[in-house]
């Protein structure tokens, strides 16, 4: 099946797979999605996560650990959004990057110099496509 969204598609499973209370989720893998897991587990959002190159599908499978909350069981992720959409891009300078709930989430970007957090992205001084935010 082609997916016309891949960003949208691996927020969603990750999302799915937290609603069902599952452990380990696998998504279909791919440049940026690799980094945005990346992203994700500096940032403390997931436990671990693993690249598998070879398998079922010809570009490699990425295996990320869901993170939940030992007392409460809730997971560590409570909103995974999607900004930039195929039919209506969002694209932000490094100065009008939003901020995610006064800084405690991330917003992920898509810039010039690779996939990075907001906070990065101000570093850098560099703006870029708005891919999606996570707190």
């Amino acid at each position: 099946m082609q997916v016309t969204d891949p960003i949208a598609d691996y927020l969603t499973r990750i999302r799915n797979a937290q609603m069902a209370g599952h452990r380990i989720v696998e998504i279909p893998a791919s440049k940026i999605k690799k980094r945005m897991t990346e992203i994700l587990y500096d940032q403390g959002y997931i436990l671990k996560y693993t690249f598998d190159a070879e398998g079922a599908h010809k570009q490699g499978l990425i295996k990320i650990a869901l993170k939940y909350d030992p007392v409460t069981k809730q997971p560590v992720i409570r909103e995974l959004v999607r900004v930039s959409r195929p039919g209506l891009r969002k694209f932000s300078g490094a100065t009008d990057i939003p901020r995610i709930i006064n800084g405690l989430g991330i917003m992920i970007v898509s810039t010039s110099k690779g996939v990075m957090t907001d906070k990065q992205a101000r570093e850098h001084n560099v703006g870029g496509e708005l891919l999606c935010y996570v707190y």
